[in-house]
């Protein structure tokens, strides 16, 4: 994959995150016609839950999120003793966990977003407003992870 068609995947997942998909919906939704899934619908659904640090829980980023479901369509194993297939995609995944930890310090949610924690979630997205844009780094952390990804396949 050209360096061009790298930038254009990276930019159509911050255009989706910008019209208000979550983080984990941007990255997934951005590659998954790479595997076949050319129905987008399916695609955001599929990557919905993973959002806001999985359900707004704050805890593992939905972006990386986003590119471990990637991985899964990449080599994950579908034959349930299939421990070579399992270590592979398990490396896999965390070679790309390793890569966004030693570029933003954390997969936690609430640490990239400098939000303490909190004894109860609430699951209510915030407003997508400018301000919302703004203030958080999703956008690069997702046109990054989108970056990583495709990357580390080529």
């Amino acid at each position: 994959m050209t360096h061009e068609e790298i930038e254009s995947r990276a930019a159509r997942a911050v255009d989706l995150f910008k019209q208000g998909f979550n983080c984990s919906q941007a990255v997934f939704a951005s590659c998954a016609d790479l595997y076949g899934i050319t129905d987008e619908s399916l695609a955001l659904r599929l990557a919905a839950s993973f959002g806001g640090g999985t359900g707004r829980m704050r805890m593992t980023c939905g972006a990386a999120n986003g590119m471990f479901m990637l991985a899964g369509l990449q080599n994950g194993s579908a034959t349930p003793h299939d421990s070579e297939g399992k270590m592979a995609n398990y490396a896999f995944v965390q070679h790309l966990a390793g890569e966004f930890k030693a570029k933003y310090g954390s997969l936690i949610c609430a640490e990239l977003l400098g939000l303490a924690p909190k004894g109860s979630v609430d699951p209510r997205p915030a407003p997508r407003t400018p301000e919302y844009y703004e203030k958080r780094p999703c956008s690069e952390m997702i046109a990054e992870a989108v970056r990583m990804y495709l990357r580390s396949i080529n």
